[in-house]
């Protein structure tokens, strides 16, 4: 019953995943440039997509702590996380509609695709700790993300086949293909998260009674949190390295594909370039579950980063497909590696009884971090009419997280939760 249950909840990997890679980091860019955007400034079209997805980022981050706080009063993570994974569904499958010069409502629907995408990983993440304990986590985590690149990089490739051979699946044009490719995605996302939400079981703990609605829990729940910050300091320590590190790997993501048009370089190099870090992902996600187990999660988590501020150097230089494609498998390398052992730090340092909540907290450092990366992005390439400015900027981010990251103490950090637990009363 555990295994079935843990493979049903990597299998949410598998399914949303689909979302990350064409939505938000190949196609979709690409369409937006040049079909949606195709009468504005070009400099204009790349802010504009900067901007939309600052904007779905910032109003996930408002939602991401309360949600997440109701979440856990009323055990009913598994609600929510399918409310939001519907809402993406529904977006990426109404996208197809979508023609020359519609940017305004690609834009809109982005932000609600994104919404759905980003809110319903808030809930993911939360049965994290609930399906798998102690050293587990990173590799379970790991292994999630490993699911996450097979699955995005599946239905990448299929689109990416539909795309520059539309005959092949009796297509009259690659427009269309690509149209079909964003309707694909809401199908995909839907089937392969059957089995979360039919095998993965949530936990119910008994919380204190509260009164009144679950909006204003949710608030009493979260003002309680920021009060009791304080007796999760290395916790408090890692979500502000992890708000900084976060920012440069979320705009890679989402600005890379866009970026990579501005400075020349055809969609489907584009494309496949994307499609080669999602099968280089696969192995090496579950090499860094395999190194945290070996030199500790933290230090695998620093070699990640540092690798991305040589990404980021190298990206200003880049000028050809053949860098991009070099660049494409660097990310490949560590992407999946960086995001997982952040996860399982952060769980590990969790509360055993306020999962939801805290992955709250989680939710709004990575979606506010989000936020002002691709704005920055958008921001220096419109000041300056180039956006390899905007590219080299973030390797602040990356520098200021890997520092702060340096002075966490994680050992220390699992002790506080444990106080803390006993203190509550909470069987540990």
């Amino acid at each position: 019953m555990r295994k079935r249950e843990i493979r049903s909840w990597m299998m949410y990997d598998f399914a949303n995943s689909a979302f990350a890679t064409t939505m938000m980091a190949a196609v979709l860019p690409v369409f937006y440039y040049d079909v949606a955007a195709k009468n504005i400034d070009r400099s204009l079209a790349t802010s504009y997509w900067g901007y939309s997805q600052s904007l779905a980022v910032l109003i996930v981050a408002l939602l991401s702590p309360v949600l997440g706080a109701i979440a856990d009063y009323s055990s009913s993570k598994k609600k929510f996380l399918r409310f939001f994974a519907y809402m993406g569904m529904t977006a990426s499958i109404l996208m197809a509609f979508i023609g020359e010069g519609g940017y305004l409502i690609a834009s809109i629907l982005l932000i609600f695709g994104t919404i759905g995408f980003s809110g319903s990983n808030v809930f993911y993440d939360a049965f994290l700790p609930e399906i798998a304990k102690g050293e587990e986590m990173d590799r379970i985590s790991s292994r999630g993300y490993a699911f996450g690149y097979i699955g995005g990089g599946l239905l990448l490739l299929i689109n990416l086949l539909m795309i520059m051979n539309p005959s092949w699946f009796l297509l009259p044009n690659a427009l269309v293909a690509t149209q079909l490719s964003f309707a694909s995605v809401g199908v995909w996302w839907f089937v392969f998260s059957i089995p979360m939400f039919k095998h993965v079981k949530e936990q119910r703990h008994t919380q204190p009674e509260l009164s009144g609605s679950y909006m204003s829990i949710g608030f009493k729940r979260l003002r309680m949190t920021f009060k009791e910050l304080n007796h999760y300091k290395q916790l408090l320590l890692f979500l502000v390295a992890f708000w900084l590190f976060n920012d440069g790997i979320s705009t890679i993501i989402k600005m890379a594909t866009i970026y990579g048009r501005d400075i020349g370089i055809g969609a489907n190099d584009l494309i496949a370039a994307l499609l080669i870090t999602q099968f280089v992902g696969i192995p090496f996600a579950f090499f860094f579950g395999y190194l945290a187990k070996k030199i500790s999660a933290k230090r695998a988590l620093m070699i990640a980063l540092w690798i991305y501020v040589g990404i980021v150097l190298l990206g200003y230089f880049m000028t050809t497909a053949t860098h991009f494609y070099l660049l494409a498998m660097m990310v490949g390398f560590v992407q999946g590696g960086a995001q997982a052992l952040s996860r399982s730090i952060f769980g590990s340092m969790v509360p055993d009884h306020r999962h939801a909540e805290f992955y709250g907290f989680y939710g709004i450092s990575a979606k506010f971090s989000a936020i002002f990366g691709p704005f920055l992005f958008a921001f220096v390439g419109q000041l300056t009419g180039s956006s390899r400015y905007g590219i080299v900027s973030l390797v602040i981010f990356f520098l200021a997280g890997i520092y702060l990251l340096s002075k966490v103490n994680i050992d220390k950090g699992k002790e506080q939760a444990q106080i803390v637990m006993v203190n509550e009363g909470v069987d540990v």
